[in-house]
């Protein structure tokens, strides 16, 4: 056995269940945070692009439809923790064709919910652009960038779903190199079919779809060309439907959770969108920015799914929570330090984006409100992951269901009526949402049993 697991580590795979814990979780969320820029620098080009090469309504544009996207994506992500977790817990307990059997069922079950996902999201752009009551003067930019980018939903499924495969058993670094690739060909298409072409908005979509693309064929051609445990073959590639139950269970939580807030967050920027264009770019570009203090905290989060997964499917309970108070503590520290370089920095990093005096005027203040306060979003991020890496996907889409979506949408109603005209207080409807959830995530991680939620004997 000792022969057969030195073969699969030597792969790229890590064991996180014995060795130094902080650097287990540092050296498997620095690719993970390094590639989440790449993976933030698609649509962050895009909307750069379009704002210095194109006009201020395409940038607004592009920035907006962000919410709608992320939905999407929010459902896959959720849906991949799912399989996360199922593979790091049999990987940690070393049941390898557990492995084989949830690497196969996953990868194919992605192909068609990828495919289901490009037909329906074209069919529905023009419900969602009514939701969000995007202005007329720029509703031809914003129709024209989701079509295209929800047309080819079926890479961004394929790829995030096998990258989350390779991450359960510790590989962190193939799917940092792979976005590396695809994002540096993406900015080089941006600029050649906006720039040189002149396609405006679609040119942005169709180089963002295509470096997509790329880094789905290379994250597959690994699984191809692998010797370990999550080798993929073709011939093997069928649905195991017990394990797919499992899967899903667990995925279907999160999946929910993310593509509701997602849903959410579409309201909140249907208020933000009622200030006019100025403030709707303003808010772009603070979202832009605020992706740096947030994706180091969802990375780590992400390191702590992993290893909580495979030190309770070896029985280490004692380990998983120590792993978790050290990824809160990672956490917290890098959002202080980066929240006080922000405070001082907002208005250039907002006029990186766009150069509107209005727009920058904007940005700030969203910036410099919400920065200090993701304090709370370094908090309850790494809880709900470590939850999800127990196998207890239910609580944490609770709390945030009820903080993001329930408590919001009602904050948003109360104060747009309240104080018509106060775009700071709808901006603050993030991080109050924050804080309750990470209350609510405490409390309930501190009267539960993390280890009763281990899913392996099944």
């Amino acid at each position: 056995m000792e022969k057969e697991k030195r073969s699969f580590l030597k792969r790229g795979d890590v064991d996180m269940t014995s060795g130094p814990i902080t650097r287990h979780l540092m050296y498997f969320a620095l690719p993970l945070f390094v590639g989440n820029i790449f993976q933030m620098l698609y649509n962050t080009v895009d909307t750069w692009v379009v704002g210095n090469f194109v006009s201020s309504e395409a940038f607004s544009a592009v920035g907006t439809v962000g919410a709608a996207l992320n939905m999407m994506i929010g459902l896959v992500t959720g849906l991949s923790n799912g399989g996360t977790v199922v593979i790091s817990q049999y990987y940690g307990a070393h049941q390898y064709d557990r492995v084989k059997t949830a690497t196969h069922t996953i990868m194919l079950s992605s192909v068609f919910l990828g495919i289901f996902l490009s037909i329906v999201g074209v069919l529905i752009v023009p419900v969602v652009l009514n939701f969000m009551k995007v202005p007329e003067v720029i509703r031809p930019y914003s129709a024209a960038y989701l079509r295209i980018m929800f047309g080819y939903m079926v890479f961004v499924v394929v790829y995030n779903i096998a990258a989350a495969v390779l991450r359960a058993v510790g590989d962190s670094v193939k799917p940092f190199i792979f976005l590396v690739i695809s994002c540096l060909t993406n900015i080089v298409l941006d600029l050649l079919f906006v720039i040189v072409f002149d396609m405006g908005v679609r040119g942005v979509a169709y180089a963002t779809i295509t470096a997509q693309a790329l880094s789905t064929t290379m994250v597959v051609i690994t699984m191809l060309r692998s010797d370990t445990c999550i080798k993929l073959i073709p011939k093997d590639l069928k649905i195991h439907f017990q394990t797919l139950k499992k899967i899903v269970s667990l995925g279907i939580p999160a999946a929910l959770q993310m593509t509701i807030t997602s849903f959410s967050n579409m309201f909140v920027q249907s208020y933000i969108n009622a200030f006019g264009p100025a403030c709707m770019g303003g808010w772009t570009a603070y979202n832009k920015v605020d992706q740096l203090l947030t994706l180091p905290v969802q990375s780590v989060s992400l390191a702590t799914a992993t290893f909580v997964g495979q030190n309770l499917g070896k029985n280490q309970a004692q380990r998983a929570k120590t792993g978790i108070r050290t990824a809160i503590t990672i956490s917290l520290t890098f959002v202080a330090v980066m929240a006080v370089v922000i405070e001082f920095t907002a208005p250039g990093l907002v006029g990186f984006f766009n150069p509107d005096p209005q727009v920058i005027y904007y940005g700030s203040r969203f910036l410099r409100l919400i920065a200090p306060l993701v304090l709370f979003f370094a908090i309850y991020q790494p809880l709900a992951a470590a939850m999800r890496g127990a196998g207890n996907a239910r609580a944490p889409m609770y709390a945030m269901l009820f903080s993001g979506v329930l408590f919001r949408q009602t904050y948003l109603f109360t104060v747009s009526r309240l104080f018509p005209g106060n775009d700071l207080l709808v901006g603050a409807a993030y991080p109050i949402g924050w804080a309750l959830c990470s209350m609510i995530l405490i409390y309930i991680y501190r009267h539960s049993d993390i280890a009763s939620h281990r899913i392996v004997e099944d």
